[in-house]
């Protein structure tokens, strides 16, 4: 077969002809129930969930207050890319998502690299979201006086690598009650849990358990599915209004005081977390053949999720940081640790409670739309026929169902939640660049049918350039030493933990022994805290830099330089490329400025995200295409039709 078939496409018309097809002899065809408050309220759960009651607090501690921008940021990206969603599900209103617009507009190879990125957002979102429902969940039942062992109710990766750090740290000095919550947790949680030879059975088995309960309830149907999401939306928003109409009254302004105390690149630094909040808002588009007036209700649905949910993020992030430091604020459950901090103990044990709701409820939507995506491939040709099997009595895609039951469950066993959280991130990312560049490739193609909504056009081709030329302004003009220290790949100094976790024990005793040297004072500490003696230099940059040069230790241990700090920056320089090829792009085909903002902005967070995670993301696309020519190819309905 020749290359160009690697990119066969289907038509709108055929894709349509088969959902009629469907719906008429009731084959394959799913329980039609949703409307545009159903699809809101699904929107809701799905984005108001781990992000309100987790990820925000790394975020606004990474950002401060200002992390208000990046919310407003981030919801203004996803907000051009839910246009293109709306576009692309008003025009072919099928289960696929972006699966099934990639394959209208880019062909089949696309497709199934954006269907294959999707179960990083579904199936690993999910993870991240088990995960966090463990956190809540077990910290209520603490609270109630039932405490679980530490070993049951973390994953195993967390376990083992808080345990190598915290061991490093008491080596340097740091007693175990001055560890962080965390590594006491890890640290207890690998040496109490059962040894099996030299393996720790270290699992999260809350997170197994909430995963089986909600793939039931998908399994069971749509309208059942629908009044659990509706349900629980309703909990959690008076929830939320609560805690904002509460936290309100405890605001202290002082603590907006610096706004932007880590400047720009802290701000970004949470674009992972904060993103993380909003994804979700897209797998509404999965449910479109269970819409009663998809065209209709896809588009509206979407908007009003993301326009309610960044009016309360940004309401939250507000009160959260005004109630106490920002400083405080990087911990699993930041709603409930402010008020507990604040000795509001009820509101602490009202906020765990939603919190359950809340994690289920995007468990629920998430769930829901995995399997979709399956079935939707499995009906090309591109999965075996049995994903794409429809329950006789409750109309959902059901073995698909449990398959993703599984995929979910069992890593949720052991992976840890900022790995997750980062993956996700990436694959979401990718799935909205390549819709939002499907709207750009069908916008001058005449003879494709065109759904009720079309997102709103304005010619970018004079916009783009004066856009570009305000960056460089601002960037050499007002951000001028970190553009050039990125340009030019300035050394960059170490902080105090990734220097002390990184010393075996005898380079601890000469760090030890240098730090008392040189100031006096520590040498009457009676319990010597490497991490503390160096943390104390870091409010002046020029004195921690003198420190740290001095330490007798290897500068590698001391400093990223070279190719270890440039491999960090590849993904920003692959995006500064692209952009330029954008704008040329732009020029030539007058592309419509609404997709065109969306795909750069997306593109953006996926640079901010580390290279690590482009690293993870590639291999896990690669297994996707040894998968594609080792059965999908073959067995695609197009090659059927073109053999």
């Amino acid at each position: 077969m020749a290359i160009s078939g690697l990119f066969r496409k289907k038509t709108v018309q055929d894709i349509l002809k088969q959902v009629e097809k469907n719906n008429t002899d009731g084959h394959n065809a799913l329980g039609k129930h949703l409307t545009a408050r159903d699809l809101t309220a699904f929107g809701i759960a799905a984005i108001v969930g781990a992000g309100i009651f987790s990820t925000i607090g790394k975020a606004s501690a990474d950002g401060g207050p200002a992390v208000v921008f990046l919310f407003l940021f981030t919801a203004l990206a996803c907000s051009f890319a839910a246009f293109a969603y709306a576009e692309f599900a008003s025009m072919v209103p099928v289960s696929g998502s972006a699966y099934t617009y990639s394959y209208v507009a880019f062909g089949e190879i696309i497709a199934w690299i954006i269907g294959w990125a999707l179960i990083m957002e579904y199936a690993i979102g999910n993870i991240t979201v088990a995960i966090s429902w463990s956190d809540y969940f077990t910290g209520l039942l603490e609270s109630g006086g039932i405490h679980l062992p530490q070993w049951v109710q973390m994953d195993y990766l967390t376990a083992s690598n808080g345990f190598k750090d915290a061991t490093a740290l008491m080596q340097g000095g740091k007693s175990f009650e001055n560890l962080s919550t965390g590594l006491q947790a890890a640290y207890t949680a690998w040496t109490t849990s059962p040894v099996i030879g030299s393996f720790h059975f270290v699992a999260d088995l809350p997170a197994l358990l909430i995963i089986i309960l909600i793939t039931a309830l998908v399994y069971r149907g749509m309208k059942e599915s629908r009044n659990a999401s509706n349900i629980m939306v309703v909990v959690k928003l008076c929830i939320v209004l609560l805690v904002i109409a509460v936290g309100v009254f405890y605001v202290d302004t002082a603590n907006w005081h610096p706004f932007a105390p880590n400047g720009v690149s802290g701000v970004l630094k949470g674009v992972s977390a904060v993103f993380f909040a909003y994804i979700g808002f897209d797998a509404i588009s999965t449910t479109a053949e269970e819409c009663k007036d998809p065209q209709r209700d896809l588009p509206r649905g979407m908007m009003w999720a993301i326009i309610i949910c960044t009016i309360l993020y940004i309401a939250i992030a507000l009160v959260l940081t005004g109630m106490v430091s920002y400083s405080e604020l990087n911990v699993g459950d930041p709603l409930a640790f402010v008020f507990d901090k604040l000795d509001l103990k009820w509101m602490s044990g009202i906020i765990a409670v939603s919190a359950v709701i809340a994690m289920a409820s995007v468990l629920l939507v998430f769930q829901m739309g995995q399997p979709r995506i399956w079935m939707s491939m499995s009906r090309d040709g591109l999965l075996p026929k049995r994903f794409s099997k429809v329950h006789p009595k409750f109309k959902t895609p059901s073995y698909a169902t449990i398959v993703t039951g599984f995929v979910v469950a069992i890593p949720a066993l052991f992976l840890n939640l900022t790995m997750v959280t980062d993956l996700c991130s990436i694959g979401t990312l990718f799935a909205f660049v390549l819709v939002c560049a499907g709207v750009l490739v069908l916008q001058n193609k005449p003879d494709i049918p065109r759904g009720k909504f079309k997102t709103p056009y304005v010619n970018s081709k004079f916009i783009m350039p004066v856009l570009i030329v305000i960056g460089v302004v601002y960037a050499f003009g007002y951000n001028q030493k970190a553009t050039m220290d990125f340009i030019t790949n300035e050394t960059q100094i170490n902080n105090p933990a990734d220097i002390v976790t990184a010393l075996d024990k005898s380079h601890t005793t000469k760090v030890y022994d240098y730090l008392v040297k040189i100031d006096a004072k520590n040498s009457t500490t009676e319990t010597p805290d490497l991490e503390h003696l160096l943390s104390q230099y870091e409010q002046d940059d020029a004195k921690y830099a003198t420190v740290v040069a001095g330490l007798p230790v290897s500068d590698s241990i001391k400093y990223d330089s070279g190719f270890s700090l440039f491999k960090h920056k590849i993904p920003m320089w692959i995006f500064l490329f692209v952009l330029i090829g954008l704008v040329v792009w732009s020029f030539k085909q007058n592309l419509s400025l609404i997709p065109l903002l969306g795909l750069i902005c997306c593109l953006y967070m996926m640079a901010e995200l580390s290279v690590w995670n482009w690293i993870y993301f590639t291999i896990w696309l690669l297994i996707g295409l040894l998968i594609y020519f080792g059965f999908s190819r073959k067995n695609s309905k197009l090659n059927v039709r073109e053999t």
